[in-house]
């Protein structure tokens, strides 16, 4: 036990699928502000379908808070969700840190407390696993390099950076475990259903009309064997998602089932929020993988490279007139020298011949 918790404190683990989760929650929240901009001051400005008065209050008996509502100035408003944007698009690529994400956190906290009304549940699992993500090593990976947080990196005192990976390990297993109690309480809810129970829930959720899928929705949920097993397929899956993730050998099948189940979400019911957050955190479970599939990516790219270069018409193989000529003198060149080196080891032969024989 001791050995195994060495280990563990010693060597970060899960970094790239950590990393992973960081990048595509960065995303998630960059396209919520992209996907509104066209109507951001009617969701999100001081007169917008919220109201100023009744947005106030909520945050008053929720005791929490909002960047919006320090003023009710235009353009405060722009101000505050470009910057949102900004920090949201830096995350994404991995520029800035540890600080950057907080600064990420708090504009998208704000920005949810704004317009509660158009959130999906994703937002619920952002605002928890965000600060989680603050403790690992979750910028090692699909970052922008920048030398900004290696510089800052140099000033952390040495104590702190001794105690990184377990501080890491300590942030992938609290993301970990908040994934799995995700399942559970939602599984365990569902199987007290009668629908769930009796297989047709996925009917009556695929009839929703705010959820449907025109034309696609309806041929899953007339053909009775899909719905059966689809319902006790999801049922399963969220109940015993833990038990796989523990065992080694199923970890990285229960996380591609949970991909997958989302995948269909943002398919069939348009919670592509909520569904891309859900993928970001089964992330942290498949980071071999998503490490393999990076390192052959980079193969494959450097091959069709090579590839490209090699074929007659890239630049390097070109040569111009120039360049023929000068290369044609060089040869020439270097023929003579070849000539003169030749007579003049024939002659430097018959020379020893001559004395030998004299």
């Amino acid at each position: 036990m001791t050995t195994l918790l060495d280990r563990l404190s010693a060597s970060p683990v899960a970094v790239t699928g950590v990393s992973g989760t960081r990048a595509l929650l960065g995303f998630v929240g960059f396209m919520f502000y992209a996907s509104h901009y066209g109507e951001r001051s009617y969701l999100f400005g001081p007169h917008g379908v919220y109201r100023w008065q009744e947005f106030l209050d909520g945050l008053r008996e929720n005791s929490t808070f909002s960047l919006y509502a320090l003023s009710t100035s235009p353009a405060w408003f722009e101000f505050v969700f470009h910057l949102g944007m900004l920090a949201a698009l830096a995350v994404t690529l991995g520029i800035g840190g540890r600080l950057v994400l907080a600064v990420h956190w708090v504009f998208l906290w704000s920005a949810y407390q704004r317009i509660p009304l158009i959130l999906d549940g994703g937002d619920n699992l952002a605002y928890i696993v965000l600060p989680m993500l603050m403790l690992t090593r979750c910028y090692d990976r699909f970052s922008v390099p920048t030398g900004l947080v290696r510089r800052w990196a140099e000033r952390i005192p040495g104590a702190l950076r001794a105690i990184s990976p377990a501080l890491h390990n300590v942030g992938v297993a609290a993301v970990a475990g908040q994934i799995c109690l995700v399942y559970v309480v939602s599984g365990l809810y569902k199987v007290q259903g009668r629908m769930w129970q009796d297989g047709t829930a996925l009917f009556y959720v695929l009839r929703i009309p705010e959820f449907e899928w025109p034309g696609v929705s309806r041929l899953l949920y007339e053909n009775d064997l899909l719905v059966v097993a689809g319902t006790y397929a999801v049922t399963l899956l969220m109940v015993y998602f833990p038990l796989g993730v523990l065992v080694p050998s199923l970890r990285p099948w229960a996380a591609l089932g949970s991909i997958g189940l989302h995948v269909s979400i943002a398919l069939l019911m348009g919670l592509t929020g909520f569904a891309l957050t859900m993928v970001a955190c089964d992330l942290i479970f498949l980071s071999k993988g998503v490490e393999s599939g990076v390192r052959r990516a980079r193969e494959s790219g450097r091959r069709l490279s090579r590839l490209v270069r090699r074929r007659p018409g890239w630049p390097e193989n070109v040569s111009t007139p120039g360049a023929a000529e000068h290369n044609g003198e060089i040869e020439t060149s270097t023929c003579d020298d070849e000539k003169v080196e030749s007579t003049r080891g024939s002659s430097g032969h018959a020379e020893r011949g001559t004395a030998q024989a004299v």
